[in-house]
């Protein structure tokens, strides 16, 4: 029987999604843009077959009836399935993001961007993928940290350690002995080392830097509550 990887259909994408609206409207942007689309309302019917095809990336909502968007990542395996899985939700909350990420999500959209941000982060996805899967055939051993992250301080790499946990400022703030305002400056200086447009942005980089490298961050710096 031929590998998953083998029956990836790399013109396709599935847009997982119990909104009739939502699933029409991204329907139209990707044929658009030159993809085939196949729309499901829940994620038993969307495993079902991506357990036997991969399509070129995977939008999927984490609101859905029945299995949630996290329950699906972990059926599917995320971590190891051979397309990338981009959340496309409502929800914007920094812990979603971080549980989503540690599930296998490849990126992570909010639903209030408009049809040719969202259209644009998608094609970002799939090329970032593709040159990910190249990378590691190429350099099987290689192992490359987020860029930026030796340009962080030992404090900043301690405050990065709490985003990572998803601590909020008042959180690290208590943890590290700091007031909340120095965490709000360090996170600032963060995000602008590593490239970060945004909090959901840089959870997005740290997550993804984080399922590449066996030590991406020095977890131990801190003693988490």
């Amino acid at each position: 029987m031929a590998e998953l990887s083998e029956l990836a259909t790399h013109d396709e994408i599935y847009i997982v999604d119990d909104d009739y609206e939502i699933r029409e409207a991204l329907s139209a942007v990707f044929r658009d843009a030159g993809f085939r689309t196949a729309a499901f309302t829940d994620g038993r019917s969307f495993v079902r077959l991506a357990r036997n095809q991969a399509p070129a990336c995977v939008l999927l909502d984490l609101s859905l009836p029945g299995e949630t968007g996290f329950d699906v990542l972990k059926d599917i395996d995320a971590r190891n399935y051979p397309a990338p899985i981009v959340i496309f939700s409502e929800c914007g909350e920094i812990d979603n993001v971080v549980a989503a990420m540690r599930n296998g999500a490849f990126d992570y959209l909010e639903k209030r961007l408009d049809a040719d941000a969202v259209r644009a982060r998608v094609l970002d996805a799939i090329e970032e993928w593709r040159q990910l899967r190249q990378n590691e055939e190429a350099r099987p051993a290689l192992q490359t940290p987020v860029r930026g992250y030796y340009q962080l301080t030992r404090r900043e790499r301690e405050v990065l350690t709490l985003i990572v946990a998803a601590a909020s400022n008042k959180e690290a703030a208590r943890t590290l002995g700091i007031s909340p305002r120095t965490v709000e400056i360090h996170r600032g200086r963060i995000m602008q080392k590593l490239g970060a447009k945004n909090s959901i942005d840089l959870m997005r980089i740290i997550m993804n830097g984080w399922k590449n490298v066996d030590q991406p961050f020095d977890r131990a710096a801190v003693a988490l509550p």
